[in-house]
């Protein structure tokens, strides 16, 4: 049995190759599903399933897309949840052959209720690994506060604790453990660096598996959760009601689009996303267009701070305009309407109004501090962050409060705003941000707080956890 991880790191997901004697499976699938077709091609095998471990809310699936060009059978495990697409709905122990080898469903709700995991037994019938989905993460579990039923996080998490106890911790040590997420992931606390393990290890190194009463488990699941993505509500009906092709997108999307057109799209509603280094934007960028760059954690940024009601025009590096386009699709930003044709440089050569963002390094931050009565600092970055070491009088606002129009009424309009992260990219989204809302004295400090920290002369407020 062929098992190879695919691993996305933008969005911090593994989907799953699985075959055997000329059948495969694929597990958890992203939108673009061009790699696995190419690895089908490449393997000569026939595609038989297509496991979901759950509905998903992070990412959009390529479940659908997937099965109409192959004919799969999309399975998911126990659900009365309807959906727009045909489906096998799997029974707790249910046996799926693949070739030589056999995939068993084992129904693990918690993170959701119709979560299932993945054992994988192969031609000789030893069990090689399972496929955890957001049930067991390496290091983590997924948290139990996305559900959108009747059911609390805590009735969730206990169900999360039978689940991991009485079926996953049971397994032979050597199992190894193949989770949805790695580091990175919202969909857990704090998922460690790697992106497999084995059962031995989790059992030694997972607080989730570590012997305990279902109610410390409880406890220690639920606290300290952070509001999940905005988008993730969004993506998670997506998955389940279905969604455009992925072809559709692109033919719409990867129209070239002159500066008459492109300004046209705009006069019309469509929002300017600039996708290129947040060096280049802060140089000079489109007035009104909200940097998020490439770069950085791109696809968590755009499904959180951009409307999935309203057209996009991008902005992107040449040779960069499929790769953006796709990244937003994984989230279920479809409403693409093209791209400026030659980039921020023929806008720049027509002699078209263009806007910049002031870079500060922490030097001159030192210095203007004592001496600016209009400075006004914010700091983007989360609350985790902030409570660990910021600047005296810093202003927190997290980078996802900054499109909420209550948030930003609190600034001073006339203030000179110094805007950092932890460092650096978050700060230049942010900035695009306050300048689309009519905030022109804003400076971003280059290596935000990573950098603020190793200058004495600004004043800090380090937690004691830190000293």
């Amino acid at each position: 049995m062929i098992i190879e991880q695919i691993y996305t790191g933008c969005i911090a997901e593994a989907a799953y190759f699985l075959s055997s004697e000329g059948e495969a499976a694929i597990v958890d699938p992203l939108r673009d599903i061009q790699p696995y077709l190419d690895r089908i091609d490449k393997e000569g095998v026939q595609l038989k399933y297509i496991f979901e471990t759950h509905f998903h809310a992070d990412f959009v699936s390529g479940h659908i897309d997937l099965a109409k060009k192959t004919g799969a059978t999309i399975v998911y495990g126990p659900t009365t949840m309807s959906t727009g697409f045909e489906k096998k709905v799997g029974q707790d122990g249910e046996v799926f052959t693949l070739g030589g080898s056999t995939i068993t469903l084992i129904h693990t709700p918690g993170h959701t209720m119709e979560s299932s995991c993945y054992l994988l037994k192969d031609e000789q019938g030893k069990e090689r690994g399972i496929i955890t989905g957001d049930t067991l993460f390496i290091g983590d579990v997924g948290r139990p506060d996305l559900f959108s039923g009747n059911l609390s996080k805590e009735e969730l998490a206990a169900y999360l604790y039978d689940s991991l106890h009485t079926k996953i911790a049971n397994l032979e040590d050597h199992v190894l453990v193949y989770p949805a997420h790695g580091p990175g992931s919202a969909c857990g606390k704090n998922l460690g660096p790697n992106t497999h393990s084995t059962i031995a290890e989790q059992k030694q190194t997972n607080y989730a598996l570590a012997p305990q009463t279902k109610e410390e488990f409880i406890q220690v699941v639920t606290s300290g959760l952070n509001a999940p993505p905005a988008y993730f509500p969004i993506n998670a009906a997506i998955n389940k009601k279905g969604y455009e092709s992925l072809d559709t997108v692109k033919t719409r999307g990867l129209q070239a689009l002159s500066i008459a057109d492109f300004k046209a799209a705009v006069a019309k509603g469509a929002l300017i996303v600039d996708t290129r280094k947040a060096t280049e934007f802060t140089e000079g960028f489109i007035p009104e267009s909200i940097s998020i760059g490439l770069d950085g954690r791109f696809a968590e940024w755009a499904g959180t701070l951009l409307p999935f009601n309203q057209d996009l025009v991008l902005v992107t590096e040449e040779g960069k305009e499929e790769e953006t386009l796709i990244r937003l699709a994984r989230v279920g930003l479809d409403a693409i309407q093209g791209y400026l044709k030659g980039g921020f440089e023929a806008w720049k050569t027509a002699d078209e109004k263009i806007d910049i963002i002031i870079d500060v390094d922490t030097e001159e931050l030192a210095l203007d501090i004592p001496h600016d009565p209009k400075l006004e600092i914010i700091d983007v970055r989360k609350q985790a962050e902030f409570d660990a070491g910021h600047i005296v009088a810093a202003n927190l606002m997290p980078l996802d409060t900054l499109i909420d129009p209550l948030h930003l009424s609190v600034i001073d309009t006339e203030a000179n705003l110094y805007v950092h992260c932890a460092g650096g990219y978050r700060s230049v989204i942010a900035c695009s941000l306050l300048k689309r809302q009519g905030f022109h004295n804003v400076r971003n400090v280059l290596g935000g707080w990573s950098a603020i920290k190793e200058v004495n002369e600004i004043p800090k407020e380090m937690s004691s956890v830190m000293n």
